[in-house]
């Protein structure tokens, strides 16, 4: 067996430094290409997840419906009465809501 000493580990881990020298770049690209490709992966899987039925479940108890007061709800309905222009372009938009 051989025997590791600090005044023989220079002269063995010459041969890997000149190598990995040698090669850098392409290493660093190599790692790069590894890198990006699992983390477009990654996004992959990611973005076809599909929630579970309890995740849908917690978010839809989670949603409150908006609060409005009726003085603000007549006076909405007032404003929709009297303008014959706005109630003729809600009925065209109601007949066809895919037309301009």
């Amino acid at each position: 067996m051989k025997k590791l000493d600090l005044k023989t580990l220079p002269a063995k881990l010459m041969p890997a430094l000149h190598w990995f020298r040698r090669y850098r770049a392409i290493l660093f690209i190599v790692g790069l290409v590894c890198t990006y490709s699992v983390l477009v992966l990654r996004i992959n899987m990611l973005s076809s997840k599909e929630p579970s039925d309890t995740e849908v479940t917690a978010k839809l108890q989670a949603v409150h419906p908006p609060k409005l007061d009726s003085e603000i709800v007549t006076k909405i309905e007032q404003l929709k009465d009297n303008s014959v222009e706005v109630k003729a372009l809600f009925n065209n938009a109601r007949a066809n809501p895919f037309q301009e």
